[in-house]
């Protein structure tokens, strides 16, 4: 499932993730790519990708609930934005966003 594509910017690369029917609105999945597992998302038909793993207690921030741009972690509650990666509850924390782009049906994701 997992395609390289093309080069993009300087040592990174993007690939395939998933397709576009895979991630319903207000939704997230997980996938694994590169040794990582990310969490992708679906809002108001935008795709955003971040690090699965709350920084927390290691839950799976892709089984987290999804409300607007926000996911909580289904095993404390933390809250993170899924555009940013930032957090939200508590506001210091923080977790890696990557880059995505859509082209046609298929999702890829910028990679290191």
């Amino acid at each position: 499932m997992f395609k390289r594509a093309c080069l993009s910017h300087e040592g990174m690369e993007e690939i395939k993730i998933a397709a576009t029917d895979q991630v319903p609105e207000g939704m997230g999945i997980i996938v694994e790519v590169g040794g990582k597992s990310l969490a992708l998302f679906n809002v108001h038909g935008e795709y955003y990708a971040i690090d699965n793993t709350c920084p927390h207690r290691g839950g799976s921030l892709g089984d987290g609930f999804l409300e607007g741009e926000r996911v909580t972690c289904p095993i404390h509650g933390w809250q993170f934005d899924v555009t940013s990666g930032k957090g939200v509850a508590p506001p210091g924390a923080a977790i890696k966003s990557y880059k995505v782009d859509v082209r046609g049906e298929d999702i890829f994701v910028e990679m290191e």
